[in-house]
């Protein structure tokens, strides 16, 4: 069933970059290059950074938050553009041009907040150093990092909602190589009149407050380093900060060129090629600058390419992950067995997202859930399978107190995202199956976007509540933690401060993250089942059922694994529990691309036609 949309227009054409034949190979070969440098630099920092205790302070927190978002700016746009190059196919469906517009949005903002974020931080290290630990605490960086996602999510959505509500009845060629929202608002046949608004309202309060931040935090930072009296110091305290400058110089002064230029003066060429530099250049050179001159990035990365030696870092401030098994024998062959799995993992879960966006045939809500339960998936067994494999391999088993509360926070977040888009997606089975003459209007475009975000806000929401409460725990005893990750229920069992608040918000919220999406799983099958049985003949029942086979099973498998570990008292918690956890974290993820795609005919022809292009058409 095709994701229909209501506004005259079924697809775009984006132009891209240059329209000459001889010109594509070239730029096919350039852009592919500066994205995988991309994707390898901000990878290794997010590596450096996670695996080396001594890096777990709230500016390299910010920097991982900053890489992340980087990965996924560029990860939004560039791959889409290969694809066309490659396939020679410029179309992009109506439905996944407003995706695409959404996550462009969506981690540009979150790059900007980030920034003003990091500018703070800045301040706060060199006006006021003696306070710096107590006000950049870890409750205080987790809540501006999560204002960070909500904020952008919920504006992006503000607008692609708008986007959603214009005609696009003419011409359909958008001279850009992605879907921004300026070529979009030119190609509408109605006025666009409140999109320019808000976009200049909203996106220019966004834009003033944070260069309003920038600029009064280096205010403040220049004015105090002006007063340090040696030159050495200076020199010091100014190099905390020139690669944030540099960042913040690069990326808004491009940004500003492109968003906020007269529309007299605005060329689409100009605008695309003036893209690149924010969209491409920018993540692609942040790992550098932020890594060239800074010598703890530098001494981390030698740490971890070379010798992954070092001391044991279990003083007051970190844990011990002591993991599954503590002989040396066992420990080699759980590293190779984990690094198989998440490359497995990761491998797997890359193809499925990329299948499905380069391929106009599954841009269908099932399918755009499914791209997105992918990613779920590849950021959760990014969250804890890496930092068990550098324990495993460097026999260093130390986790920092903020390492292990923003595994934490990313560990509780991305489960409940997990469980609230497989109730999403049970829904969208429903509707399918039981109304499927409604399908195109009760699974529209922007209603898809708003189940998507609310997810994602209710799961950031739900895993801070739980990290602020975790902050405020006192930790004074034993610091080994028998798990592979930093765990809620584990963590709570070390605590020598009192638990009851934790546990009533733990039960309380838990119940309503977790059971009301189940339950609403369980009515949609109910519904479901009672609408294949009514259908008469036994081909198109198991068709229908085909259709939602796949789901149940990640549902059973998801669902399964999390009840075999968490429904059960706290006090009964044992080694067993750590294995029954891989089951989840790690094996689940791993298993999802296989029963998504083994038996699905749309998967099996998109990734054909991704793999092999126009050869694997000729051959079907």
């Amino acid at each position: 069933m095709e994701w229909e949309n209501l506004t005259s227009v079924s697809e775009f054409f984006l132009l891209g970059l240059s329209a000459q034949p001889e010109q594509q190979e070239v730029l096919f070969g350039l852009f592919l290059s500066m994205y995988l440098i991309t994707v390898a630099g901000n990878l290794l920092i997010i590596l450096a950074i996670t695996a080396d205790a001594q890096l777990h302070t709230p500016m390299y927190f910010f920097l991982v938050n900053l890489s992340l978002a980087d990965t996924c700016f560029v990860s939004t746009t560039v791959p889409k553009m290969l694809a066309n190059i490659w396939i020679q196919n410029q179309v992009i469906s109506y439905a996944g041009c407003l995706s695409q517009l959404y996550f462009f949005m969506l981690f540009g903002m979150l790059e900007a907040f980030l920034l003003a974020v990091m500018a703070y931080d800045r301040y706060v290290a060199i006006c006021h150093p003696l306070h710096y630990i107590m006000v950049m605490s870890p409750g205080l960086c987790v809540c501006l990092v999560s204002a960070s996602w909500i904020l952008p999510a919920l504006s992006s959505l503000l607008h692609t909602l708008l986007l959603d509500s214009l005609s696009f009845c003419a011409d359909h060629e958008i001279p850009h190589f992605f879907c921004d929202i300026n070529p979009l608002l030119s190609l509408s046949c109605t006025d666009p009149f409140i999109n320019e608004l808000v976009i200049f309202t909203i996106g220019g309060l966004t834009g003033l407050v944070c260069v309003l931040c920038l600029i009064i935090s280096y205010t403040y930072i220049f004015s105090t380093i002006l007063k340090i009296p040696s030159a050495q110091g200076k020199r010091k305290a100014f190099s905390t900060c020139s690669s944030h400058l540099s960042v913040v110089s690069l990326f808004f002064g491009t940004s500003f060129c492109v968003y906020f230029s007269p529309p007299s003066t605005r060329s689409a060429q100009k605008g695309a090629v003036a893209s690149v530099m924010y969209t491409v250049v920018t993540p692609m050179l942040n790992p550098f600058i932020y890594s060239l001159r800074n010598r703890d990035i530098k001494s981390s990365l030698r740490k971890k390419v070379g010798e992954m030696g070092g001391g044991n870092q279990s003083g007051a401030s970190a844990f011990l992950l002591l993991g599954i098994s503590e002989s040396p024998e066992g420990q080699r062959v759980l590293f190779w067995m984990f690094l198989s799995m998440y490359l497995v993992t990761v491998v797997g879960n890359v193809l499925i997202i990329l299948a499905i966006s380069f391929d106009s045939h599954l841009h269908t809500p099932m399918y755009f859930f499914l791209a997105n339960l992918s990613f779920t998936d590849l950021f959760f067994v990014t969250n804890t399978v890496p930092k068990m494999l550098v324990n495993l391999q460097s026999q260093n088993k130390a986790i920092s107190y903020v390492g292990c509360l923003t595994q934490l926070y990313f560990l509780v977040s991305l489960v409940a995202l997990d469980n609230l888009i497989l109730a999403t997606m049970a829904y969208d089975r429903f509707v399918a199956i039981c109304r499927p003459l409604h399908y195109a209007t009760a699974m529209s475009p922007s209603l898809c976007i708003l189940f998507l975000t609310l997810c994602w806000v209710f799961s950031a929401l739900y895993g801070l509540i739980h990290t602020l409460l975790m902050s405020k725990v006192i930790f004074c005893g034993s610091r080994k933690i028998h798990y592979i990750f930093c765990e809620m229920y584990v963590l709570l069992r070390l605590a020598c401060s009192n638990t009851q608040i934790n546990h009533t918000v733990l039960i309380a919220t838990g119940s309503f993250i977790f059971f009301t999406p189940f339950g609403f799983m369980i009515m949609s099958y109910v519904w479901i089942v009672r609408a294949i049985l009514q259908i008469p003949s036994a081909s198109s029942k198991y068709k229908a059922f085909s259709t939602c086979a796949s789901h149940l099973a990640v549902v059973i498998l998801f669902y399964g694994t999390l009840c075999m570990v968490y429904l059960k008292p706290l006090h009964t918690y044992s080694m067993k529990d750590s294995v029954a956890t891989v089951m989840y974290a790690v094996v689940t993820p791993m298993m999802n691309p296989f029963i998504y795609s083994l038996r699905n005919k749309d998967m099996h022809g998109a990734l054909g036609r991704l793999f092999l292009g126009k050869a694997f058409q000729r051959f079907t």
